[in-house]
């Protein structure tokens, strides 16, 4: 029950202190336009003293309205019903029922309530009890503002309107005990005391503070008068869930020790102190800010120790989900710092004696990190160094690596270049700069240069068939801006005894749901017997050129690219790429030859191969060499017996396309009759 609950019926009695100094028998009617003490205000009030049938004394007490503005009470219909006696103690004792109307929660709308006042002992004693909700006050007589309270059971949502002059939040559930000393004021009220909670719940509009079915007990003090409401609290928690802005935990079912200090106006709330002791995962000190729409203007954490994985599971993982890292793997501990505004980080530090982690996505993964950074926006930091065993980015490995980095006016830089061994060659990280508190523009630049790295080794990595040759380049410029990376210069592969050129990259949301990849490829002089023996899609021999422009990939899937491939010096062309390129072109056979004949030969010459897809979202527009009069030219022919393959098919399901390509490498494609 709510503890104002006391002073409204401290009121009532005080009423009826009119009645009791008449005499005993009489019948007595009160009636007042207003009613008012400190904190509490009634209005048309009504008091009605009358005999009952045995002999007693009845009374009734009606107030159209209650406020209780301190306590967020307003326009609340009271009623008391019940009958009054005096003890061989002399103690006036009022045993009957209390309703009000329209308070939050429903509390006291339908109560029993006991009430006894003591001349002798300076006391009035309330006992009010509803369902399983139970609340027992103590007010000294010749100080009516201040009250012992002791509530059992009490549901939360009965303290809505408390709560409400302190935030925009409100309670969602759950019940609370608590033993606490309470003073109304004019401006406010002053507590002070202990609770237990019990599957307590809350949450605010902006969804920035939230809780739910959290346990546990603890004090606390409450101060509303004089300025901003300020709070102290010191509890221990087990179990549920607490959202205090981005820092989110799931609470374990041993206590987590909460300490903070807090002061609330209009609708803004500051933690001044915010401490965490989760022995075996989390400790951290530090202050929280959110304004009036619930937004955070600042998190200052001055210490955290973070133990893995148990940090993860409770506190990191929705946060590192807001960044693209799912389902981590953390190994080890980590000591930090971090100040962050509304408009973006200010400064942070960590350091590590050794950590593991890993995402389940297989696009970040790093063993033995050890060392730490250190970056602030405004001040220059002393020079840290950061080392790894190993390093994994998109399933792409590399060894050890330590690099050395200092902050100086808000940029991050790495002190010397980084070389980092790659697939059997070298990636060297050369100077680089990153802005951690650019919330928009350019964030990063730094340049990189690639040198002998294994495409075999390359290929098995991200899953390719094993492509012979070398991947090398340099990229003079890689820079962050706005949510991309952009890359200046490109990469060339030594591959299949020719080259491939990457250019134009440029990578967004890396680590999003949907990455988006976007460049230009260019083929030149590839050796086809390599690669069809490669692919096991029939023997081609020859050399291709080609390229594949404007190639747009979300969440690693081709949308969209212009591709042209052409071998335009001839070569041989086995009966198997035959069909193959013709199912690939939904085509046929042209030129008079029959499927017997065909099957004489093992190989045939050709003076063209050439293939066209543009691709736009679902649907590939296919073309060749030249139009036909039903379709388009794939293979020209050269030599006898003469050959040319036509495709029928200008538009393609991309889905079907890509099937008819691994049935035709997988050996499923259609035989020649």
């Amino acid at each position: 029950m709510r503890p104002t609950s006391s002073h409204l019926f401290l009121c009532c009695c005080l009423l009826l202190g009119f009645g009791w100094s008449l005499p005993a028998r009489a019948n007595v009617l009160l009636t007042a336009k207003s009613v008012s003490m400190p904190g509490v205000r009634l209005q048309a009030v009504t008091v009605s003293l009358a005999e009952d049938a045995a002999g007693g004394l009845h009374l009734q007490l009606h107030a159209d309205r209650a406020d209780v503005p301190a306590m967020g009470w307003r326009r609340l219909g009271l009623t008391l019903d019940g009958n009054l006696r005096r003890d061989d103690r002399l103690r006036w004792i009022l045993d009957g029922n209390v309703q009000l109307a329209g308070a939050p929660g429903g509390a006291l709308s339908d109560a029993h309530a006991n009430i006894m006042l003591s001349q002798a002992a300076n006391t009035l004693l309330v006992d009010l009890v509803q369902n399983k909700a139970h609340a027992s006050t103590a007010l000294p007589l010749d100080q009516p503002t201040h009250a012992q309270i002791k509530l059992d059971n009490l549901p939360a949502g009965w303290l809505q309107g408390l709560l409400g002059t302190l935030w925009s939040g409100r309670t969602t559930g759950g019940r609370l005990d608590a033993e606490l000393a309470l003073d109304l004021r004019d401006n406010g009220v002053q507590s002070s005391g202990q609770f237990t909670l019990d599957d307590v719940g809350f949450d605010t509009p902006s969804g920035t503070l939230a809780g739910q079915q959290l346990n546990g007990s603890g004090r606390f003090s409450l101060d509303t008068t004089n300025g901003p409401a300020r709070m102290d609290l010191d509890a221990s928690l087990r179990g549920g869930e607490l959202l205090l802005g981005p820092l989110y935990a799931s609470l374990p079912d041993h206590p987590v020790q909460i300490g903070l200090r807090a002061s609330a106006e209009k609708g803004a709330l500051e933690l001044s102190r915010l401490r965490v002791t989760d022995a075996d995962a989390l400790q951290l000190d530090g202050a929280l800010a959110f304004d009036a729409k619930g937004t955070l203007k600042t998190l200052k954490l001055d210490r955290v120790h973070a133990s893995f994985p148990a940090a993860y599971q409770r506190y990191g993982k929705a946060w590192l989900s807001t960044l693209g890292l799912r389902d981590m793997r953390i190994e080890g501990q980590l000591n930090g710092s971090l100040d962050m505004r509304a408009d973006g980080p200010r400064s942070f530090a960590f350091s590590t004696d050794g950590l593991d982690l890993a995402d389940a996505d297989g696009r970040l993964a790093i063993a033995g990190l050890h060392g730490g950074l250190d970056w602030s926006i405004t001040d220059d930091r002393p020079a840290t160094t950061l080392g790894w065993r190993s390093l994994q980015f998109y399933k792409i490995p590399s060894g050890a690596a330590q690099a050395s980095w200092q902050s100086r006016g808000g940029t991050l830089s790495l002190q010397q270049p980084l070389p980092m061994p790659l697939l059997g060659g070298q990636l060297r990280v050369g100077e680089l700069n990153w802005r951690p508190g650019a919330a928009k523009g350019q964030r990063l630049e730094t340049s990189l240069v690639l040198t002998g790295v294994d495409m075999a080794a390359f290929s098995k990595a991200i899953g390719w068939p094993a492509f012979p040759g070398t991947l090398a380049g340099a990229i003079p410029s890689l820079r962050w801006v706005d949510d991309r990376f952009e890359l200046q210069g490109g990469l060339s592969a030594s591959l299949f005894d020719g080259y491939m050129d990457i250019t134009r990259l440029s990578l967004q949301q890396p680590f999003g749901p949907n990455p988006v990849l976007s460049g230009d490829i260019a083929l030149k002089q590839l050796d086809l017997a390599q690669i069809t023996s490669v692919f096991d899609f029939g023997s081609i021999t020859g050399r291709l050129d080609g390229s594949i422009n404007d190639l747009r990939l979300v969440g690693w899937s081709p949308v969209a690219f212009k591709a042209s491939l052409l071998a335009g010096s001839g070569g041989r062309i086995s009966q198997r790429a035959v069909n193959n390129l013709t199912a690939v072109g939904g085509g046929g056979i042209a030129a008079g030859l029959q499927g017997a004949v065909l099957k004489l030969f093992k190989t045939f010459g050709y003076k063209q191969i050439g293939l066209n897809c543009t691709l736009q979202g679902t649907v590939c527009q296919m073309s060749g060499l030249e139009p036909t009069d039903d379709g388009y030219t794939i293979v020209e022919g050269s030599g006898l017996p003469r050959l040319q393959v036509i495709g029928h098919q200008t538009q393609v399901d991309w889905p079907t396309l890509v099937q008819r390509l691994h049935d035709a490498i997988n050996g499923a494609g259609p035989q020649v009759r």
